[in-house]
């Protein structure tokens, strides 16, 4: 255990503070057993030692990896025990879906140690309600995405300024003088500002090889799939990435990737949990309470620009870039007669010179454009929607 705290004193030492993700202020730490899943790449390793670092000295916090060699010979429960007979009331345990009976072995230490607080991190994939453990009366679980664009000004940029809300952005209530030309800066947000990890070298060949990983590893471990159908799996996505949105047609695709027609909706929900599409609906309806999927879109913009070099559509990433932000806090579905809405509130994206010929009969409906700096009556800049978290 001695190595595993000098590794874990060492890593939160040299963590930086300067800049924290908009997760850290959502997650009550109080409680004792508690997940933060996400796609690979967007911080969450770089969270909770944060918080190690921010609020425990030296030895008071252990953090692991449930990938170090140590778990080749040694059950976690057992580290749990060994850590609170030592005094320890902290521990924080990195990429635990990396480990067998992650579950199991979770419960017991939430049921044994009452003196304990458990934080782990974990794929997207990570399903707590199929826990054999029934973690999901346990755990509060917490989904992180990558940067908003307000994230990216000051992680980049070192441009500070508040949240805005939806209500503040419809009525035109952004003043932000500090920033005097945001379009440059938010086109380099759409390329390479969602990750976090973009600030190190080599971003694209790192950026691929999260895509890879996720689909030719993360997915096929959860899903029990064979390796080869992984690599189906990144041909579906560069369909999605090339489209223009995609509109799934399922006797298309499996005819061009050789696949049965009945998985594709599978594989399609698999790439939306781990964090590489999102799949647009129809209105919330029927028993399950799920919509029809109307439109596929990559997660981010960045991933457009890793994935479809020469054949991306700009109205693409325009759709892509709004669905993305306001995802996180809104329930956004598909409109009859726009690309969005949100509650009674109506949204057509489109560029520059879109008229508002969509949403003149609409009480409550905007035109969102890109290469706009101002907003104007019921037109509003896009890049206005990246600063809500």
């Amino acid at each position: 255990m001695d190595r595993l705290f000098e590794y874990s004193g060492k890593l939160a030492a040299q963590v930086s503070t300067d800049f924290i993700r908009y997760m850290y202020d959502q997650i009550n730490w109080k409680n004792r057993l508690i997940g933060l899943i996400g796609p690979r790449g967007v911080g969450k390793t770089t969270l909770i030692l944060q918080y190690i670092k921010k609020n425990f000295l030296t030895g008071k916090a252990l953090y692991v990896t449930a990938e170090d060699f140590y778990f080749a010979k040694n059950r976690l429960v057992d580290l749990a025990d060994a850590f609170v007979k030592a005094g320890g009331k902290h521990l924080f345990i990195d990429e635990i879906h990396k480990y067998p009976e992650w579950s199991r072995e979770l419960k017991l230490m939430y049921d044994y140690h009452k003196s304990l607080t458990v934080v782990f991190t974990g794929s997207s994939l990570l399903d707590i309600k199929k826990g054999s453990g029934d973690l999901s009366r346990r755990a509060t679980l917490h989904t992180m995405q990558g940067l908003s664009f307000r994230e990216y000004l000051v992680l980049f940029h070192q441009i500070e300024f508040p949240k805005f809300t939806l209500e503040e952005i419809i009525s035109r209530q952004i003043q932000l003088p500090q920033l005097q030309y945001p379009l440059p800066l938010f086109n380099d947000y759409l390329k390479r500002g969602y990750y976090p990890f973009a600030l190190e070298e080599d971003f694209d060949m790192k950026l691929q090889q999260v895509i890879t990983q996720t689909l030719e590893t993360d997915i096929p471990i959860y899903a029990a799939m064979h390796v080869t159908t992984g690599r189906k799996l990144k041909q579906l996505l560069a369909i999605v990435a090339e489209s223009v949105p995609f509109k799934p047609n399922m006797s298309k695709i499996a005819e061009m990737l050789s696949i049965s027609r009945n998985n594709i909706a599978d594989y399609l929900l698999y790439m939306e949990e781990a964090g590489m599409i999102t799949q647009l609906r129809t209105e919330t309806g029927g028993i399950r309470g799920l919509g029809k999927v109307e439109k596929v879109y990559l997660d981010n913009t960045n991933l457009a620009y890793s994935l479809a070099n020469e054949n991306r559509n700009k109205g693409n990433l325009r759709e892509t870039f709004f669905y993305n932000q306001l995802k996180l806090n809104y329930p956004i579905v598909s409109s009859a007669k726009v690309d969005f809405k949100i509650g009674d509130l109506e949204f057509e994206i489109g560029g520059k010179n879109k008229g508002i010929k969509q949403i003149e009969s609409m009480e409550k409906g905007f035109i969102v454009k890109d290469d706009i700096e101002i907003g104007y009556l019921n037109t509003i800049p896009l890049w206005h929607f990246g600063l809500m978290y």
